[in-house]
C-alpha cells in the first residue's frame, strides 16, 4: 500500500511542491541577476548614416532585508513545509490503520458468513423436522411458518454476508492500488490479540502525532506571517547594479573597454498604499489567533481518542470475557444434549435448536474479536505509533 496507493502518491506529490515552494522562499535574499543582449539600428550622427549597435548587459538586484519581512517569510514557508510534510506522514499512518482494519474486516466477515452458513444448514434441518411433525400431527402450521420465516431470514444473512465479504476483499484492494476484482486472499482466522497497553503511558507519546506536528507547524508558520506583514509596513532598500557594454561591432560588445557601470540605490516608502499593509497585518493576526485555537481543538482531539479508544480497550476485553463463557456454555449444553439425544431422551429437533443457540454466541464472539483488533489499531492512530517512547522509535 505504501508503494502502490494513489491517495498516498498524491499527498507526496504535494510534499513535493511545498518543499519547492520553501527552496523558493530562500531565494529573495539572494541577489536576482538578468543578462540581455540589446541590439537596434540608429542614426550615428556621422556620413556612414544609419548603422547597427549590439551590447550586453548584466543587472542585478538584491533587496536587503533589514526589518526581517524576508526571513520571516522564509520562516513561515519552512514551517508550512514542515507541517505539509507531517500531514504526509499521518497519510501514511492514516493508510496503514486502513489497510490493518480492512483485512481485519474481511477475516470476520469470512467467520461471519461461515456461522451463518452453518445455522442455515442447522435450520433447514429443522424445518424438514418440523414439517414431518406436522405430517404425523405433532406440529402445528405456526411452527412450520415460524420455522421457515427463520429459514428464510438466515438466508438474507447468507446472501448479505456474501457481498459484504466480497466488498470487503475490493476495498483492500483499492487501499493497494489493485484492480477491485475481488480475489485477494485474507486470513480465514484472526492473528493473535496483541499484549496488554502498558500501565502509565506518557502524554508526551502525543506530541509525535502528525496531526498535532503539523498544528504546531501552522502556528509557527501564522507567528512568522504576522511578523512579516509587520516589517512589510517599513521601508524596503533595494540595491541594484549594471554592468552594461555597448558597440557597432558584435565582437567589440565584449571588449572589457566598452563596459559601462551603473550602481543605484532604492529606498521604497511605503506612504500612499491605502492601508493595504495594515489590512494584511490585521488579516494575518487573525490567521494566527485561528492557527493557535486550531491547535488547541487538535490537542484536545488528540486526548479524547486516547481517551475513548483506552476505554473500549477495557470495556471489550471484559465483553469479550462474558461472551467466550457464553460460548463455551452453549457448547457444553450442547455437548451434552447430544449425549441425551443418543439415548432418546430428547428428540432431534430439540438438538439443532441448541445448537442454533451454539451458532449465535459463536458469532457474537466473532464480532468482539474484530472490534478488539479494530480498537487496538484506532489506539495506535491515536498515539500516533507505538507503545514506546519517541526517542525509543526514533532508535528504531
Amino acid at each position: 500500500a505504501m508503494q502502490s496507493n494513489f491517495s498516498l502518491r498524491s499527498a507526496a506529490a504535494n510534499l513535493e511542491v511545498s518543499a519547492a515552494v520553501a527552496r523558493q522562499a530562500d531565494r529573495r535574499l539572494e541577489p536576482v541577476m538578468a543578462l540581455s543582449l540589446p541590439t537596434g539600428v540608429g542614426d550615428q550622427g556621422t556620413d556612414a548614416g544609419t548603422s547597427a549597435f549590439f551590447g550586453t548587459s548584466l543587472d542585478v538586484a538584491w533587496e536587503a532585508d533589514i526589518w526581517g519581512e524576508i526571513s520571516s517569510g522564509q520562516a513561515a514557508a519552512l514551517a508550512d513545509f514542515q507541517a505539509a510534510r507531517a500531514t504526509f506522514e499521518g497519510a501514511r499512518l492514516s493508510l496503514a490503520g486502513q489497510v490493518t482494519k480492512a483485512w481485519f474486516l474481511a477475516t470476520q466477515v469470512w467467520r461471519q458468513l461461515e456461522l451463518t452458513r452453518a445455522t442455515r444448514d442447522n435450520l433447514q434441518g429443522v424445518l424438514d423436522l418440523t414439517l414431518e411433525r406436522q405430517r404425523i400431527g405433532q406440529a402445528s402450521e405456526q411452527d412450520v411458518r415460524l420455522t421457515r420465516a427463520d429459514l428464510s431470514s438466515t438466508e438474507d444473512a447468507v446472501r448479505n454476508l456474501e457481498g459484504a465479504y466480497e466488498d470487503a476483499k475490493r476495498s483492500l484492494e483499492v487501499l493497494l492500488g489493485r484492480y477491485p476484482a475481488a480475489e485477494i486472499e485474507v486470513p480465514l482466522e484472526f492473528i493473535a490479540m496483541p499484549g496488554p497497553v502498558p500501565v502509565g503511558l506518557p502524554s508526551e507519546l502525543l506530541q509525535r502525532r502528525p496531526d498535532v506536528i503539523a498544528a504546531d507547524r501552522r502556528v509557527a508558520a501564522s507567528f512568522a506571517r504576522v511578523d512579516s506583514a509587520q516589517a512589510a509596513r517599513l521601508p524596503s532598500l533595494t540595491l541594484t547594479g549594471s554592468l552594461g557594454t555597448a558597440s557597432n561591432d558584435l565582437g567589440g560588445a565584449l571588449d572589457p573597454a566598452n563596459a559601462i557601470w551603473n550602481v543605484g540605490a532604492n529606498l521604497l516608502v511605503p506612504i500612499l498604499d491605502q492601508g493595504g499593509r495594515q489590512l494584511g497585518v490585521e488579516i494575518t493576526t487573525a490567521q494566527q489567533e485561528a492557527a493557535v485555537a486550531d491547535y488547541a481543538a487538535t490537542g484536545l482531539r488528540a486526548f479524547s481518542e486516547v481517551e475513548s479508544t483506552l476505554m473500549q480497550e477495557s470495556v471489550l476485553a471484559d465483553r469479550e470475557g462474558f461472551l467466550e463463557q457464553s460460548a463455551e456454555d452453549n457448547r457444553e449444553a450442547y455437548r451434552l444434549a447430544e449425549l441425551q439425544y443418543n439415548v432418546g431422551a430428547i428428540d432431534q429437533l430439540s438438538l439443532l435448536q441448541i445448537q442454533t443457540r451454539v451458532f449465535s454466541a459463536e458469532s457474537q464472539l466473532v464480532s468482539i474479536q474484530g472490534a478488539r483488533l479494530t480498537n487496538r489499531v484506532d489506539l495506535h492512530l491515536a498515539l500516533g505509533g507505538s507503545f514506546e517512547s519517541p526517542a525509543a522509535d526514533e532508535g528504531e
